[in-house]
């Protein structure tokens, strides 16, 4: 019996070891926004860290969503604007940041509305050919940073 254990015990090491080899990219934090039922498109945003060398993220998939495309905001002419861009660098021992003013993944014909608190999976691919798959909770997280709303003061 002592036999049996010492063996799971270093096959869950072995297999805790060779994970962390695989994972330099972690998720920090993100959210996935929700938007009004009849909105066909919602946008993906978060933070990711990386502990390994450079690699750049190539695509994105989701099974809630007809397409994923990777994002970013351009002015031209005093006028926002979205545009497809085909990656995003993940630095050595840094940081991706997706958030609302900038670089955001685009979620693209909606399968079904998503629910606020619900869990949606982004597969995330990097150009090192690795593959990823993060859990982002929908929210309306942006709209809790601005006044009124649904949110309560305390006087």
């Amino acid at each position: 019996m002592k036999h049996i254990f010492k063996h799971a015990f270093n096959l869950v090491l072995l297999s805790c070891t060779s994970f962390s080899v695989l994972a330099n990219v972690m998720l920090v934090d993100g959210y996935v926004r929700a938007m009004p039922p009849s909105v066909p498109n919602t946008a993906a945003y978060f933070n990711l860290m990386n502990h390994g060398p450079a690699v750049k993220l190539v695509a994105v998939t989701t099974d809630v969503a007809n397409e994923a495309q990777l994002h970013t905001l351009v002015e031209e002419n005093g006028v926002v604007k979205m545009r497809q861009q085909p990656s995003f660098n993940l630095e050595e021992q840094g940081h991706l940041t997706l958030a609302p003013s900038g670089d955001h993944i685009m979620l693209l014909g909606l399968k079904k509305p998503l629910i606020v608190g619900e869990s949606v999976d982004l597969t995330l691919t990097f150009d090192n050919g690795t593959k990823q798959t993060i859990s982002l909770m929908v929210s309306k997280q942006e709209l809790a940073n601005q006044d009124g709303g649904e949110h309560h003061h305390h006087h």
